[in-house]
């Protein structure tokens, strides 16, 4: 970041419904006044080639209405349309420490390229130019700490499964909070599973045992505990009640819900959030064998109860009781939440801009809701119907998995195992949201490590 222009590098000027917002002096500024299209949404990009002046090369960059979804939409758009090995700068004119933290994350999420792709990242700098640069080094550490997460869990998701197994999951985040002082690793395995029946039998079929890591972040002075769990099934061919071909070929992104809470985490340290977050990930890969549990199964749960699986492909939802039953039995939350890729039916009823948010405390379900949308990520909260509880009934268990009708059936499992926490427990459905096909602004084509941002917002608003 700095306050001078360099004419010899591609200049970046935000532009919004009145113009250009930097100051832009002399012929340069005639020339984008004249040519610019005012009337464009946040994140398109004009480029005009100047021939023989300086600087050689313009891009507007359009931030809509000015927000700070405007301005990360123009960063992410500029990421895209520069050259790889292309330094620039953005002239953000007399900017505010939204825009500021708004173009730098747009900057660093749209140029993201998975770390093992072959397509090459993005190494040239882009230098954002404004006065009184000493005032934004909070917004510039906001954007990159949450960014850089970002990219963690999509890294996370994007690997492929013949390298991705609750091992290797554990292992990649027991290192990367051993970089992070006041960050603990606990990664329970073998017979310490024992009270854990979802996860045990989830993961009975493949190879690759199953575990339970735990993230402890507990600085000094938090008052407020937030546990975070997340759903980490690291493939999923839905087991003996196998998945379609097109149903698995993405299913190494079952893991997505774990990426996200793990990496906000570590976010959190990063930023040295007071607040304390424990952090549960149940890691199995829910395979076909001779050992993989069957529709008719009854498994019981870490609270003692039981569950007649009836789908081997509702898996999810197992491993999630397991986790939220010890969390509200042994961790004494003041919140619990949960991320999951957990239903199609989340994707049927909102599409794929949409994450489905259950719970039945109003102050979370909004105070998440407002950080998805500050953090560009949405969320539509859906109802939690009392009277559909009935059709969960099993005639040999406490409940069955897998019903095959009724709105939220899911979260109404899940909501059994929160104990006396159900009054502060939120579960996010992120399944259509954590892929995208196509690259467009701060997403790019793949995981999309959705739910880094909104906990990172959510976690900073809790902080004492």
């Amino acid at each position: 970041m700095t306050d001078r222009l360099d004419d010899e590098r591609t200049r970046i000027v935000p532009i919004g419904a009145s113009g250009p917002l930097s100051h832009l002096d002399g012929a340069l500024g005639a020339e984008i006044a004249a040519l610019a299209d005012t009337d464009q949404p946040a994140g398109t990009i004009q480029m005009f080639p100047r021939p023989l002046r300086s600087p050689a090369l313009v891009l507007l960059a359009h931030v809509g209405a000015g927000d700070e979804a405007g301005w990360r939409a123009a960063g992410a758009g500029a990421a895209r349309a520069l050259p790889d090995d292309e330094p620039a700068q953005f002239d953000l004119g007399p900017a505010s420490a939204e825009a500021v933290r708004g173009a730098a994350e747009g900057l660093w999420l749209g140029g993201y390229r998975y770390r093992d792709a072959r397509e090459e990242p993005r190494t040239a700098e882009v230098e954002l130019v404004t006065g009184g640069v000493e005032a934004y080094g909070e917004s510039l550490a906001l954007a990159r700490t949450t960014a850089h997460a970002t990219w963690l869990a999509r890294d996370l998701t994007n690997t492929p499964p013949s390298l991705k197994n609750p091992d290797w999951f554990a292992e990649e985040i027991s290192g990367a909070s051993a970089k992070r002082a006041g960050v603990g690793v606990r990664v329970r395995t073998g017979d310490e599973l024992a009270r854990f029946g979802g996860l045990r039998a989830v993961g009975g079929g493949s190879k690759f045992k199953p575990c339970l890591v735990e993230m402890v972040w507990d600085p000094p002075g938090a008052t407020t505990h937030v546990v975070l769990v997340g759903k980490g099934i690291t493939f999923d061919s839905g087991g003996i009640s196998i998945k379609t071909r097109e149903g698995m070929k993405r299913m190494k992104n079952d893991m997505a819900g774990a990426a996200a809470v793990a990496a906000a985490t570590l976010a959190a340290a990063d930023l040295g959030l007071t607040v304390r977050v424990t952090t549960l990930l149940p890691l199995a890969e829910n395979a076909v064998s001779g050992s993989a549990y069957r529709p008719g199964d009854v498994i019981t749960h870490y609270d003692g109860s039981t569950s007649e699986s009836t789908n081997s492909d509702a898996e999810g939802r197992l491993v999630l009781a397991d986790a939220l039953a010890y969390a509200a039995a042994e961790l004494e939350p003041d919140v619990l939440i949960d991320l999951a890729t957990l239903t199609g039916a989340a994707g049927v009823a909102l599409g794929r801009s949409y994450a489905a948010l259950y719970g039945d405390d109003d102050e979370l379900t909004t105070a998440l809701t407002e950080a998805g949308e500050a953090a560009g990520e949405r969320m539509w909260r859906m109802p939690l119907h009392g009277d559909y509880r009935e059709l969960l009934r099993s005639d040999v268990a406490d409940r069955h998995s897998s019903p095959t009708h009724g709105g939220g059936m899911a979260a109404l499992f899940l909501r059994d195992f929160t104990g006396d926490r159900a009054d502060r427990w939120a579960h996010v459905d992120m399944a259509a949201t954590c892929w995208t096909e196509t690259s467009e602004l701060e997403l790019t084509r793949g995981a999309t490590g959705w739910g880094v941002r909104t906990l990172v917002r959510y976690l900073s608003t809790v902080s004492a």
